[in-house]
């Protein structure tokens, strides 16, 4: 369904009430007050105040059209850093009727050029992803350190999906929490430029139905659009590892992501992940062991000893030791 003006205004009611409910009163100076607290966080009132500006019908969805003004005054009141305070700007700009700089709906063809990138990157695992975390395409390695994702329908593998609901995606990562809070956050982040999108809407109601945990972290409206960081594995396979990945965005695809994970060379984390990928580490060439000086032909060591050798055949003296005494023969 096509979304209008009362839907994205509403969008950005649900982040204002999301925040508010995370700012203390004594967070932003103002007395607690006497008597229990109906409201988690401030009250309509009390960010009207603290920002100076109409907030009621912002969050109920009846005013569409904030000025720039009113949503830097409501991001400081807020206290909005960074991701969240970005998200804010764009949630009022949809709101608006701006168009969003994103298209309706993620490509999910994969270039070819990007599926080679994927296969010389070998052995290091990677995959690409939609912009709402479906897994368009992997390497070998990458397919491996994602086990039992592929056994599910094309059109189901979303790796938020395998967190919450497969049961190696909740006992891969650890520790589950942290990975599962930030790739929420992240898909919150995605989603603020196309909220109505049908398969996000899809993914969204299905894990909110199934998932607690999830129904829970997607209320907080906590926003974070990842670019890399270290993630810990308890892989079923390969065994503990943390690797640290990197993220690039692929341009002209739609919000396209491509993941690579590498591991600090020499250590057992690279040790472990280079099981992943057994085939390609068989093929790699083992490097000749470093010639010794005696090995070379141009050592100074070949003519010492042909100098002891022919000393000693010849009755004359041999090198003498530190001490002074002759060397034994």
């Amino acid at each position: 369904m096509a979304a209008t003006g009362d839907t994205r205004g509403t969008e950005l009611g649900r982040y204002l009430k999301a925040r508010r409910a995370q700012v203390r009163p004594e967070d932003v100076g103002l007395p607690a007050g006497a008597g229990l607290r109906r409201t988690p966080g401030l009250r309509r009132e009390e960010l009207a105040t603290l920002a100076g500006v109409y907030y009621i019908r912002l969050e109920r969805g009846r005013e569409t059209n904030p000025s720039p003004a009113v949503v830097d005054a409501l991001g400081r009141a807020l206290r909005l850093r960074g991701d969240g305070y970005e998200r804010l700007h764009e949630l009022a700009e949809l709101a608006s009727g701006r168009p969003s700089e994103l298209p309706a709906s993620s490509d999910h063809g994969v270039r070819d050029s990007v599926l080679r990138m994927l296969e010389s990157v070998r052995p290091l695992p990677a995959y690409v992803v939609s912009r709402f975390n479906r897994v368009l395409a992997a390497n070998p390695p990458g397919r491996r350190l994602l086990p039992g994702l592929w056994d599910w329908p094309e059109e189901r593998r979303n790796l938020t999906r395998y967190l919450f609901l497969h049961p190696v995606g909740r006992t891969l990562y650890e520790p589950w929490e942290d990975t599962v809070a930030s790739s929420v956050a992240h898909l919150r982040a995605v989603a603020g430029a196309a909220p109505d999108d049908s398969e996000l809407t899809a993914l969204v109601g299905e894990l909110v139905l199934k998932s607690p945990e999830f129904a829970r972290l997607w209320e907080r409206y906590d926003v974070c659009e990842r670019g890399g960081g270290q993630k810990s594995f308890r892989h079923p396979q390969a065994g503990a590892m943390t690797l640290t990945y990197e993220v690039m965005q692929l341009a002209r695809t739609g919000g396209q992501r491509m993941v690579v994970y590498q591991a600090v060379p020499g250590t057992p984390d690279e040790a472990n992940m280079l099981r992943l990928d057994p085939e390609r580490h068989a093929e790699e060439p083992v490097p000749a062991p470093r010639s010794t000086p005696a090995d070379e032909p141009d050592s100074p060591a070949v003519p010492v000893l042909t100098g002891v050798v022919s000393a000693a055949l010849s009755g004359s003296d041999v090198p003498r030791t530190s001490g002074g005494r002759r060397a034994r023969r």
